[in-house]
C-alpha cells in the first residue's frame, strides 16, 4: 500500500509495489489519458510530469514515487486551456493521436524551461516517438504557444504536414 499524489489528489493504492506507474494511472486510479506505447521507456507515449520533470511512466515503479507530484494530461489543465493544448487544436496537430498526451506533456515541460525555444531546443526536448511523422506540425505548435509564431488554418497552415507558411516570427 502506498500514495501517490495525482494532479494535486492524494491517492491511496493497494497494488503491487513494482507495479509501473503507467499501470497504477490507468488501472488503479482510471486516468486513461496517459497511454502504453512500448513499455520500455522509449517512445514517450506514457510520458507525465514528476515534480515537474517529464518522465516515462512505463518503467518507473508506481512505489518508487509515493508522496511526489505527478501531473498527467488529464491534470495539465482539465478544461484545455493550457497554451500548448490551444496550439495542438489550433493546427490539428495529431493524425491517429495515440502518442499526443505525451507529446504534450513533453511540449508543456519545455515551454515552461524554455518559454521560446528554438527549433534546436524543440529538436533536443522533443524525442518522443511519433508512427505517423507529425513532427513538423508539433513544432509548429510548440512555436505558437510559446508566441513565436502565429498560424492560421485557414491559410498558413499546410495540412499536409508542412510547417506554418507566412507565420509572423
Amino acid at each position: 500500500m502506498f500514495t501517490l499524489k495525482v494532479n494535486g489528489k492524494d491517492h491511496s493504492i493497494d497494488a503491487e509495489n513494482d507495479m509501473p506507474l503507467l499501470w497504477v494511472i490507468r488501472e488503479e486510479i482510471g486516468l486513461t489519458g496517459t497511454k502504453f506505447g512500448c513499455g520500455i521507456a522509449q517512445c514517450g507515449a506514457c510520458t507525465v510530469h514528476l515534480n515537474g520533470t517529464p518522465v516515462r511512466s512505463c518503467a518507473i515503479p508506481g512505489s518508487a514515487v509515493a508522496g511526489q507530484a505527478i501531473t498527467t494530461i488529464e491534470g495539465l489543465s482539465p478544461t484545455a486551456a493550457h497554451p500548448i493544448q490551444k496550439a495542438w487544436a489550433a493546427l490539428d496537430v495529431p493524425q491517429c493521436g495515440y502518442c499526443q498526451s505525451g507529446q504534450i506533456m513533453a511540449a508543456a515541460a519545455l515551454l515552461r524551461d524554455k518559454p521560446k525555444p528554438t527549433d534546436k531546443d524543440i529538436d533536443e526536448a522533443m524525442g518522443n516517438i511519433c508512427r505517423c511523422g507529425t513532427y513538423q506540425r508539433i513544432r509548429a505548435a510548440i512555436h505558437v504557444a510559446a508566441g513565436s509564431k502565429t498560424a492560421d488554418m485557414g491559410e498558413h497552415y499546410q495540412l499536409h504536414g508542412g510547417p506554418v507558411a507566412n507565420a509572423q516570427a
